[in-house]
């Protein structure tokens, strides 16, 4: 074989690596769900606190409205104390819902707590063969963090509990997210943001439970991606304290970008910490070679616009504005 015919090979090797399917799944690692379309189905689970069938009516109407179909899983009016039933039972209707071949989309009823005590306990194996839309936020960054391991994605949005407060655009951001439309954020400034553009990957969620669950089988690697946080009902130096331990244990390091959403309803003591959550994290983060955008509309606020996890994106932090793109 001569010269040029080893590199006409080689070429040719090339373009089969590149639209092979295999090429295909090395260059494009996170898998996406199949976008919804009308006339699919939704369940709708509680993972963590309890939750009755007449508190879900503005989100099962929302659903219909979009032309889907609801099933309400049997977690839906059960209770064990705080919680949506027993662990097995809150385990067993996640399952359910996961191997329901009909079901193409799981949305969480509500957070709270209790989503790690079941995660261990579910069998992800007919999941990663048809992967379907993980749709929550607060408690469900457990399975957020958890599946987007699997190298798939999910969708950090509004639950049904928080449908009836939403502003228009967190709804409207949550549709275009379920049916496959473009997604594009422009935020204002923040005087804290650090400008600079990058892309790569979005993880991350609530700061309190990825803090939770590190050195789990559940921590998400950090490294390469762009990490998104938000908080809710925390102590100033609680947040201070799980910033810190994300520094000191190297998370933040290979970090590309940074995306702070809502701190809110954060508490003190009776002796101040002497910081509110944003100057705790840009303290913290002040050093980093990565833009930093503060303020963004995601997490416990009214205006908490959907984030699509395991996608890669690109934040565009000017001296104007924000830019997120999907």
């Amino acid at each position: 074989m001569n010269m040029r015919q080893r590199k006409l090979r080689n070429i040719l090797l090339l373009l089969l690596m590149i639209y092979s399917p295999i090429g295909l799944k090395a260059q494009n690692k996170i898998i996406m769900p199949e976008f919804l379309h009308k006339g699919d189905t939704v369940g709708i689970v509680a993972t963590a606190r309890k939750i009755d069938l007449a508190t879900l009516q503005p989100a099962i109407k929302l659903l219909e409205s979009w032309g889907l179909h609801v099933l309400v899983g049997k977690t839906i009016g059960k209770e064990e104390h705080q919680l949506a039933g027993a662990d097995w039972q809150r385990a067993t209707d996640f399952q359910e819902m996961l191997d329901n071949p009909k079901v193409k989309a799981i949305w969480a009823a509500k957070g709270g707590y209790g989503t790690v005590r079941i995660v261990d306990r579910i069998d992800f194996t007919n999941f990663k063969k048809k992967p379907k839309w993980i749709v929550g936020f607060s408690d469900v960054t457990v399975l957020h963090s958890h599946i987007n391991n699997m190298d798939i994605a999910t969708l950090h949005a509004v639950m049904c509990l928080t449908v009836k407060s939403a502003t228009p655009e967190a709804i409207e951001s949550f549709r275009k997210a379920l049916f496959g439309e473009h997604l594009e954020y422009h935020i204002p400034s923040h005087p804290f943001n650090k400008t600079g553009r990058a892309e790569g990957e979005l993880v991350g969620g609530n700061l309190s439970v990825l803090y939770s669950i590190q050195g789990s089988s559940s921590a998400v690697d950090m490294k390469g991606k762009i990490l998104f946080l938000e908080d809710l009902d925390e102590y100033l130096y609680h947040i201070d304290r799980m910033m810190m331990n994300l520094k000191r244990n190297g998370s933040l390091n290979g970090l590309k970008g940074i995306i702070i959403g809502g701190m809110t309803s954060m508490n003190d003591n009776d002796i101040p910490w002497g910081k509110d959550a944003l100057e705790i994290i840009q303290d913290i983060v002040k050093d980093l070679k990565i833009p930093v955008a503060y303020n963004f509309p995601a997490g416990h606020i009214k205006d908490n616009r959907a984030l699509i996890f395991g996608k890669t994106i690109i934040l565009d932090v000017t001296n104007q504005e924000t830019i997120v793109k999907f």
